[in-house]
């Protein structure tokens, strides 16, 4: 089996440290080269059954971006209503989308109808499909913040709508919206522990069964 360094797991793990769920970006361009080293990720990354059940679209347009970015801003109003107090308070404060500054939108989808991988380990957990694109994007996330790059996933959406927004196939499955650019700063503690909002388990608990 290939064997790494000490240096190299030490470098891994700090690599993990320092991947940030990122909000805010410079407008800087990406460049293509380094966008596509990226996305390379996806296709080292492990899926069931080799289905690659990925879908990625890029999101380029002005109408699209604007469908989107009202799409979140809705969600956003209806989420923050679910609060009350202090709570309601820190939420609204909170910056947790970086939709109007990331030069690169991503839209990534699972294909729960695709052939490919003839259902192995799908037919009892058709749910491994999704899994397998989570997997995928943890590698690009990754990747990303290997090339200095952020990225923040977008999950306060209408799945549903965003799809009909995209014209995507009633097969795929909304798994994430992703902003991606240059961070502003730079910070191994997540943002919403710095806000205050939730802390970090400080270890893992294994259960016993």
């Amino acid at each position: 089996m290939r064997g790494f360094s000490r240096d190299f797991r030490d470098e891994l793990f700090e690599l993990m440290k320092w991947r940030r769920d990122v909000r805010h970006f410079k407008t800087a361009a990406i460049e293509e080269a380094a966008l596509a080293r990226c996305l390379h990720a996806f296709s080292l990354a492990p899926s069931v059954g080799l289905s690659e059940p990925w879908r990625i679209l890029r999101v380029d347009s002005q109408a699209a971006r604007a469908k989107a970015r009202a799409n979140f801003a809705e969600t956003n109003a209806e989420a923050l209503a679910q609060y009350a107090g202090d709570t309601a308070e820190n939420y609204a404060s909170l910056k947790l989308a970086g939709m109007d500054d990331a030069p690169v939108h991503l839209a990534i989808f699972c294909d729960d109808g695709t052939t490919k991988g003839k259902g192995l380990g799908a037919g009892t957990m058709p749910e491994m499909r999704r899994y397998s694109v989570v997997s995928a994007v943890t590698l690009f996330w990754l990747a990303c913040r290997a090339e200095g790059l952020g990225l923040g996933w977008v999950s306060i959406l209408d799945a549903d709508r965003l799809s009909s927004d995209l014209g995507v196939s009633a097969d795929w499955s909304l798994i994430g919206y992703f902003c991606l650019g240059y961070p502003t700063q730079e910070d191994d503690t997540p943002e919403l522990e710095r806000a205050g909002w939730e802390t970090r388990a400080e270890a893992l608990e294994l259960q016993k069964v």
